[in-house]
């Protein structure tokens, strides 16, 4: 399981998650943040952090927002750190 970070998160970037993820798994884009899947241990400190409650597991992403799994995995794939 991996966590997406998804639309409430855009224009926001407030960084709470990034302070509580004991792994550095989190990047910044250039109007979100992402998870680096690969790298995330599944701890979940982030989610709750979230003050627009924009973090879900992988398989809790609303459906309106599940467009964000592969915007995510494309923000690794293609290196646009």
């Amino acid at each position: 399981m991996a966590y997406i970070i998804t639309e409430p998160c855009i224009g926001v970037k407030d960084a709470s998650c990034v302070e509580v993820c004991p792994v550095d798994c989190i990047y910044e884009g250039e109007n979100q943040y992402y998870i680096h899947p690969d790298e995330c241990i599944d701890c979940g400190a982030c989610e709750p952090e979230c003050p627009v409650q924009a973090i879900f597991p992988d398989t809790d992403v609303p459906p309106e927002w599940t467009s964000y799994i592969e915007k995510n995995r494309t923000f690794f794939e293609t290196g646009v750190r």
